[in-house]
């Protein structure tokens, strides 16, 4: 070995070393000390120093999970970004929307049979959304989490030299923890910043809200209001009677809570990162300017194409946001009647949600989901002509059972699913489908042969009664019988 070979082998030696007890041994055995020599590599030990601190968190934290992903970073960031102006409520402003509150159930027990909320309703701060909603979030957005710690695991597999395995050897839980660890914590950031745009507790159109709870956040409900040229009173009229109306139809309808989630969960599981620009930007990746990865995730480029199951997913999960809001559009429309304004700030809220916010779309880019209900005016022009047709009590019924909500082919043809409900309602019988031909046709073959379901060798010959035995009958156990 020369001189001149000595300086970059002393680096190699010292990074290897570095590499061996952040990997191996975790923080215990790290010393920072060793971060000074690696100035001769062209490392700033300030920025490197850094980075290593928040791997050895993500080494060592865990999460309290068995995947290692650590979601206190997820709430962490989104209380930071949520609780950064310190706004509270006021007592005058808590007391205008109890009011609002209490006149919008009165108006809307008039549109609809679903029962109130055994709860009272809520004005709530952008921290206590976030507090009260993140449980539903870390669950919608866990299978991204997964795939994108998952394919770091596999990048440090493929990638690492043979002569460098077993210096990683063990590496993959560590991987698996800073890649879910940063997809957390971008995950909060998102979530933090939806919290400066909701307006109400349903206003994504998802159940993010504990069951039966109903509110709305004053501080973004001031930002809503100035760009209408309605009254405060109006407003918070509308918009409590329409949040009073989402959480009253889940409490309702239990199932529907699970129904929506499984949906959203179906579709987040077929997502898998894509390997070839996760490895692209891996080639050209410089420590020092982080900015270009935090930019990937959050832009989904790292997400590839949907496959045509999640196109297939996404379209029936749209289809339920857009029976499941078109419900509430409705109800609340007729329960609003009375404000002059209400047609005005009806249009606004659609338009809202047809659009979403900076937040949202974020949100879309991150998960690879957006949670638009895009037929909701189709869905909408059903639930009014359900309701002109059968009536208020028949036309919420169909959120009774699962099997009686309407499905995209309702949504399509309304005038199928009148029928269906007028012909209920003078108790016909209703119209067979392909389903109860299905069933008949098992019944009718398990009832014709049941030699079949006995098995091989069963014949139709009933047995013959024992014979207890007589006189005339040798061999046989002597009748009993008295003479």
């Amino acid at each position: 070995m020369t001189d001149d070979d000595s300086p970059d082998r002393s680096g190699d030696d010292e990074f290897q070393e570095l590499l061996r007890n952040l990997l191996g041994g975790g923080a215990a055995g790290f010393d920072p000390a060793q971060l000074e020599g690696l100035s001769r590599m062209g490392v700033d030990p300030a920025m490197l120093q850094q980075i290593m601190a928040q791997l050895q968190h993500a080494f060592t934290s865990g999460g309290g999970a068995a995947d290692g992903i650590d979601w206190s970073a997820a709430k962490t960031q989104a209380l930071h970004l949520a609780n950064k102006d310190g706004l509270s409520i006021t007592t005058g402003t808590k007391h205008d929307f109890d009011q609002a509150f209490s006149l919008a159930t009165l108006w809307l027990s008039e549109a609809t049979t679903i029962s109130d909320l055994a709860a009272p309703p809520q004005a709530i701060t952008r921290g206590q959304w976030v507090e009260q909603t993140l449980p539903v979030w870390q669950e919608l957005a866990e299978p991204v989490a997964d795939s994108i710690a998952g394919a770091l695991t596999s990048a440090l597999d493929e990638q690492t030299p043979e002569e460098m395995r077993q210096l990683v050897a063990g590496a993959g839980t560590f991987m698996r923890r800073v890649g879910g660890s940063l997809f957390a914590a971008q995950l909060g950031g998102v979530i933090g910043r939806l919290s400066l745009e909701v307006v109400s507790g349903g206003d994504v159109g998802i159940p993010v809200m504990p069951d039966g709870v109903a509110a709305i956040l004053p501080q973004n409900f001031a930002d809503f209001s100035r760009d209408l040229d309605v009254t405060d009173d109006q407003l918070a009229l509308y918009l409590g009677t329409r949040e009073l109306a989402h959480a009253r139809l889940f409490r309702h309808a239990r199932w529907l809570r699970l129904h929506v989630i499984s949906q959203v969960t179906e579709f987040a599981r077929g997502i898998h990162v894509d390997t070839g620009a996760l490895e692209e930007l891996a080639s050209r990746f410089d420590p020092s300017s982080p900015e270009e990865l935090k930019a990937a995730i959050e832009s989904g480029a790292l997400l590839p194409q949907r496959t045509p199951a999640q196109d297939a997913a996404l379209t029936r999960l749209e289809n339920l946001l857009a029976t499941i809001e078109g419900w509430v559009d409705v109800v609340t429309s007729d329960a609003t009647g009375r404000l002059p304004a209400a047609a005005k700030i009806a249009e606004a809220v659609r338009r809202r949600r047809a659009v979403g916010g900076p937040a949202e779309q974020a949100m879309a880019s991150l998960v690879g989901l957006e949670l638009r209900p895009r037929r909701l005016r189709e869905a909408a022009a059903m639930w009014r002509a359900v309701t002109d047709a059968v009536g208020i009590e028949a036309r919420d019924s169909l959120w009774d059972y699962p099997d009686l909500m309407p499905a995209a082919e309702d949504i399509d043809d309304p005038q199928a699913l009148i029928a269906r409900l007028q012909a209920r309602a003078r108790g016909e019988e209703p119209a067979r489908d392909a389903f109860d031909e299905a069933l008949d046709e098992l019944l009718a073959q398990a009832a014709q042969d049941p030699a079949d379901a006995a098995g091989p060798g069963a014949t139709n010959t009933p047995a013959a009664p024992e014979d207890p035995g007589s006189p005339e009958n040798p061999g046989t156990p002597e009748d009993p019988r008295p003479v």
